[in-house]
């Protein structure tokens, strides 16, 4: 008695004796399986699982995947609104970190395995933590993508917190150690250090400031943007992130008199004249002030300190005058996904009593004139 004819699907035995199984696609296209098989029953087992795939619409494009991973991530990148900033580190992360292991890899080809391999080496081979870390996140974005696109069935990044990274708590500068950074200064960046440290303004927002955003006044910095250097030497002004970083921050009365002689001397004239210019009518780049932020801060003996942890200093102090958390958020320029939704605008009279409060740390310490020796310490108050 003849055997019932395959209703899905076709096997042939091959010369090799080894069984090779060929099925027709929803494209219409004839298939055959991946790897031949050793008996008929494997690969009677195998056309099932791809007749029970197509029938629940879990069927893949097996060529679709064998797409390069270099190729993918560089559309996947070009095709994203990215900043111009995250446009480029993303493009270096995928160049340096995840082109020369998954390159040439097709999508389908890169398994979890080959993911803890890759970030294991990395950092083995001395690969700073914050940057493996970045470079998976990115890895794993790119694979989701190739989830929803239908190419892979699950994503190869698997690694717990594998996009996380504990960096050590950063220093805080003291009111004391603000005033003497300043000081050490040149006199054009005195009045950037101390709005760095009692506004807890970023680099960026600081370089950015026209004098339209400095009331003097009132007292008041109207943060609007910020500057971003590229690595190609590119300068680029971009609007905050999101609307928190769009904010009024009052500036401490104890500081006014260093803005006002600063705005007098240095700052441009008009009301889009530049607060800070360099001394050859540039806006500073930041590695070139990273030069003198550090011969400063050793003239003082501070070490340790980037200008960057001014923030926390900030941020320290104003939490030093009962703020409250949303508060400092509005102030510091903060917000997430789920402040989003119960973000308000602390009021311009609030904000001026937070700066009132952390005006008062800076007299009370300025009164007793020490300072600790050594690296940064805590902060006065």
């Amino acid at each position: 008695m003849a055997g019932k004819r395959r209703q899905f699907g076709r096997v042939r035995k091959l010369p090799s004796g080894r069984y090779q199984a060929r099925y027709v696609g929803p494209d219409g296209v004839l298939r055959p399986a991946p790897d031949t098989f050793r008996t008929k029953r494997e690969a009677d087992d195998w056309l099932a699982d791809v007749q029970t795939e197509m029938r629940q619409g879990d069927w893949r494009d097996p060529d679709a995947a064998k797409v390069p991973f270099e190729q993918y991530a560089k559309a996947w990148v070009a095709e994203r609104p990215l900043a111009k900033s995250t446009e480029e580190l993303y493009e270096i992360l995928v160049r340096v970190h995840l082109a020369p292991t998954f390159g040439r890899l097709s999508i389908a080809d890169i398994t979890p395995a080959a993911v803890r391999a890759w970030r294991h080496a990395r950092l083995k081979q001395g690969i700073g933590p914050t940057t493996v870390a970045k470079a998976y996140s990115l890895l794993r974005t790119i694979m989701g993508t190739a989830v929803e696109d239908g190419l892979i069935r699950r994503n190869p990044c698997q690694i717990r917190n594998g996009g996380t990274v504990s960096t050590p708590e950063r220093p805080t500068a003291s009111v004391l150690d603000v005033f003497a950074i300043a000081d050490a200064s040149q006199p054009r960046y005195r009045a950037l250090v101390l709005l760095g440290a009692f506004c807890a303004l970023r680099w960026g927002e600081l370089v950015a400031l026209r004098r339209r955003d400095v009331d003097l006044e009132a007292g008041m910095i109207r943060v609007r943007g910020s500057v971003s250097e590229l690595n190609n030497g590119e300068r680029i002004y971009k609007a905050p992130k999101s609307e928190a970083g769009k904010r009024s921050v009052a500036i401490p009365r104890s500081i006014m008199p260093v803005v006002v002689a600063h705005m007098k001397q240095f700052a441009e004239p008009g009301v889009d004249g530049r607060v800070f210019v360099g001394a050859k009518g540039a806006t500073p780049r930041r590695n070139h002030f990273n030069g003198l932020w550090h011969k400063a801060c050793a003239e003082v003996g501070v070490t340790g300190l980037r200008f960057h942890d001014l923030r926390h200093t900030g941020n320290t102090l104003a939490s030093q005058t009962n703020a409250s958390t949303r508060e400092l958020m509005t102030r510091l320029g903060h917000s997430s996904t789920r402040a989003a939704l119960i973000y308000q605008h602390t009021s311009d009279h609030r904000e001026r009593e937070i700066a009132d409060g952390v005006d008062a740390v800076i007299v009370d310490a300025l009164k007793r004139r020490r300072r600790p020796k050594g690296h940064a310490g805590g902060t006065d108050g």
